[in-house]
């Protein structure tokens, strides 16, 4: 029998409270335990599992290497068992299951409620929750079981032996201005005439801006006069429509927004391309509501709605 075999709920619980407060006696205290108690335990886990998992030091206790790998996986299995809670709780009450579904700003206009109206169509009584965030934080949310799926830009995904990904489709990236700007309508632009302009720029490491700045250093460019830096799409449109500033965007993004009447792109090829795509855990048992989900988000990402299982 492995030392594993014999952990429960409760050590699993301890765990955390040891990592989130850093401290032998605030856990203890938490957890409604008695210190001496509570160190003991800790000691006979360390035995148990062959390695040092937190650092002792006079401010407390900090994780190790292997213990930040343990406690990752932890929060990971409590997550898994909280959704399984939740899960069972709906289908008692004659509920289909729920799904947590992260997006990045690219896939958050069209292509997620799209994909959410195909899946509640499915499922009626279904429950989605939806979280907006850069990818980088949502990958980690994925990775820690707090989302089931992740979509968005993967133009700079390096693959991760806890995902499994999927490519959706490809897009241009465009550059994008309020209706009625200096630029509208002009064609044949260039970048010297894009650069005369104050630009909103997308944060660096971002998807989005990486393609930017490669598109320029590819032209021998400097960087663009940047007033703002955001990573809120509702913030860019608004600023875009409030002053002359220009920003980038992702095809459909710019579709769906000059659609709407509320900015315009302009006359403007940039050498630069986008991946949309679908990330969710390798895991040996998928639930079926992922299933779902990722078909749902297929048939949105074609024009015409005709999914093809891949």
């Amino acid at each position: 029998m492995t030392w594993t075999t014999r952990l429960r709920l409760r050590h699993l619980q301890l765990l955390i409270c040891l990592a989130e407060t850093g401290s032998i006696s605030d856990a203890a205290r938490t957890a409604n335990t008695t210190q001496p108690g509570l160190s003991k335990w800790l000691k006979d886990l360390e035995e148990d599992a062959g390695a040092t998992l937190f650092e002792r030091h006079a401010r407390g206790l900090r994780p190790t290497a292997q213990g930040e790998l343990l406690i990752n996986h932890v929060r990971r299995i409590l997550s898994e068992i909280e959704r399984a809670q939740s899960n069972m709780d709906a289908l008692n009450e004659g509920n289909a299951p729920s799904i947590s579904i992260g997006t990045s700003p690219a896939s958050a206009p069209s292509l997620v409620p799209d994909a959410i109206g195909y899946f509640l169509a499915m499922h009626p009584r279904a429950h989605v929750s939806l979280q907006e965030n850069t990818m980088n934080v949502l990958l980690e949310r994925l990775e820690l079981g707090q989302l089931d799926m992740v979509i968005g830009r993967l133009d700079n995904y390096r693959p991760r032996s806890t995902l499994h990904s999927q490519m959706l489709f490809r897009e241009p990236m465009l550059v994008i201005a309020r209706i009625g700007h200096p630029l509208a309508m002009r064609s044949h632009l260039d970048w010297s005439d894009l650069s005369a302009f104050d630009w909103i720029l997308w944060p660096e490491g971002t998807p989005i801006r990486q393609r930017l700045d490669t598109a320029l250093s590819n032209a021998g460019l400097k960087p663009l006069p940047s007033r703002v830096e955001s990573s809120s799409l509702m913030a860019n449109l608004r600023l875009l429509q409030t002053s002359d500033m220009l920003s980038a965007a992702s095809g459909r993004v710019a579709e769906h927004f000059t659609r709407s009447g509320l900015i315009r792109t302009l006359d403007f090829e940039m050498e630069a391309e986008g991946y949309i795509g679908i990330c969710w855990r390798d895991e040996p048992y998928i639930d079926s509501t992922v299933l779902d989900f990722r078909e749902c988000l297929i048939k949105a990402s074609h024009p015409q709605g005709q999914a093809s299982a891949r």
